[in-house]
This record gives structure tokens, sequence and C-alpha cells, in this order.
């Protein structure tokens, strides 16, 4: 009898629709988990609830009105249409479900389905290259806590990142192709950014921001640190481009609140390119697979008008992979290697 793999994809998550009471509902689930603000519960409750959301939920549903489609939000959207691809290419040996870790569809919904299949083999793959605890970890976190209460569990596998795989740099570099390097004047990378605070607390030898160079290798003592797996990322696809030292930054986006969070920060690094007489930047966002608020919004909005208003002439969002069939190959191939 042939075994069932269950694969779970998992997407960080998105508003139902872009009205307000569905951006409040979200942003509320999301930012009180407490991975992604440590604080402790009533403190966390009390500026959610009391400060952060309220003063936000307005201008996000704005934000988000601004990037759906008529298949909803792009998140979702290729979410759905990257699993509707691979169970089309993977066949009836693989049960292929996605989840939103906060929101619809569900990871508990998500999970029902694939125990209903009575999936002999289950691999957990978050969509997300570089493992956070914020991201992937609460990820983890939540599938075992819905598993647990199962009376049969199956075999399980947690995919923890892909930075470097040379799947995924092939990707990018595919949907980047459209984009001659040529044509620009500088390169940017921006990641996804964390408190500093996160990266420390998960710091178990006592290096992590010791020095401006303790991200430019990855050792065994930092091997687990989002910032060291973003920084082999951007040394992977820089390699894969050919581009040399002065052709590219490397910076962090989507900063809240007043604590430090990684740096340089993306808002100031094109601030100071377009200053230095950078007028034509390209921006890879290699952090997200899928396009998102983040992506088109905060990058190919926000930042291409401050990089305009700097006196920068021209910023271009290289789209995320979403349903490219480079990155179809790449998840195939990220499968197939746990069978």
């Amino acid at each position: 009898m042939k075994k069932i793999t269950g694969i779970l994809l998992v997407n960080l998550g998105t508003p139902d629709s872009p009205k307000t009471r569905d951006v409040y509902r979200y942003l509320i689930e999301f930012l009180t988990d407490d991975r992604v603000l440590e604080s402790p519960w009533l403190i966390r409750q009390f500026l959610v609830r009391g400060i952060i959301v309220p003063s936000r939920y307005r201008q996000s549903s704005k934000s988000y009105h601004d990037i759906w489609t008529s298949k909803g939000s792009p998140l979702k959207a290729y979410g759905y249409q990257i699993q509707e691809t691979l169970q089309e290419r993977l066949g009836r040996n693989y049960v292929i479900e996605l989840g939103m870790r906060y929101q619809n569809p569900s990871i508990e919904t998500a999970l029902k389905r694939l125990q209903q299949a009575a999936v002999d083999k289950l691999v957990i793959l978050p969509l997300f290259p570089q493992y956070a605890s914020a991201t992937t970890g609460s990820i983890h976190q939540k599938v075992m806590e819905v598993i647990s209460k199962w009376n049969i569990i199956p075999e399980l596998q947690f995919v923890n990142h892909y930075s470097t795989h040379p799947r995924l740099i092939e990707a990018f570099c595919a949907v980047a192709s459209p984009y001659p390097i040529s044509n620009y004047d500088h390169v940017l990378l921006s990641f996804h950014g964390l408190p500093q605070s996160q990266l420390l607390k998960g710091d178990s030898c006592g290096q992590c921001l010791s020095k401006d160079s303790c991200c430019s290798a990855v050792t065994e003592a930092n091997k687990n640190c989002y910032s060291a797996q973003c920084y082999a990322t951007a040394r992977a696809l820089i390699e894969k481009l050919n581009l040399d030292a002065s052709q590219f930054s490397i910076s962090f986006q989507s900063r809240l609140g007043k604590e430090p969070w990684l740096q340089p920060y993306t808002n100031e690094v094109i601030t100071n390119l377009a200053k230095r007489g950078k007028r034509r930047l390209l921006v890879f966002c290699p952090s997200f697979v899928c396009d998102c608020l983040e992506t088109i919004y905060e990058i190919g909005i926000e930042y291409a008008k401050e990089f305009k208003h700097a006196g920068g002439e021209k910023l271009d969002l290289v789209p995320g992979l979403n349903d490219h069939p480079a990155w179809i190959e790449a998840l195939m191939d990220f499968i197939k290697e746990r069978e």
C-alpha cells in the first residue's frame, strides 16, 4: 500500500477583507501572539488593544484596499494557486493544504483536512525562507498544539528554513530576469526586520549583535539566527547575480514601535542612496516568497515615493516568487527531499 504524505503550506496570514473590522480582527490576533510581541500578557494586551491596533487599523485598512485584487488578498490568492499547482504536479500520493497562522484558512482547518485524509506522514512547510521565532516558530508551536490532541499522530517533519537552498536562489533570479541589473544604479535586498531583543533572546552563545561582522558567515554559534540566515540568503543571491560590493546594499523593513530593530532600516537606506546619486534602484525582498502588504505597498508604493522625494528617479520592486514555475519546482524539491 502506497503511503500518503500530507504537506501543510503555511504563511503568516491576511485579513478576510480590507474592511476595517476584518483588519482590526487580524491585527489583534497577530499582535497578541506572545512570539510576536514578547511582553508579559497583561502589558501586551494593553499595548495591542489599547494603543497599537486602535492607532493603526484604519490606515492599514486603506493600505489593504490599495493592494486587494479581484481574487482577494494577494498572499492568500497566490497561496491557493501554489497549493493547486503542487497538488496537480505531485499527484494522488500527496495531499496539499494551505493554512494561515492568523485568520483564514486556519491551521486548525487545514490540519483537520489532512487528518481526514489519513495521511501517513505530515510535512510542515512554512513559506518563510529564514527561521524566526515570530514566524516559523509560532507556526510550529500552533501545529504542535493542534496535533497533540489527535489520537493518532502521523510521522511528523518540520521544515525550519531553506535560506540558502540553491533552488530558492534560482527562483529569485528567475523572477528578476525581466529586470536587467545593468539598467539600475544599485540593488537593495530588503528583509523583514525583527526587534533586536528577539535575536538576543534566542542567542545561546552570547555573540549576537556583539560586533558588526557577527552575521558575515553562518557558524555553529549563529546557524539558527534569523539575521545570520538573512545575510546568508543575501550572499547566495549576490553571488548568483554576480554583484560586487559597490552594487548592492542590505537592509531591514517593517519595524514597529520605538525599540531598536535589525539595522540598517530600509527607509533610511533608500533615502541615503537617492542622496548619493543613485537614481534607479532595484529592490528584492528575499524574506517574502509571496507578495503582500510589506512588498506591494510598503516597498512598491510608500518607499518608492520616499525614494523619489529624496531625489531618486525610479524604484522597481522585483515581484515575489508567488506562483512562478521556478518556485513551484523549488517547492517540489523541498518536498521530495523529505521522502
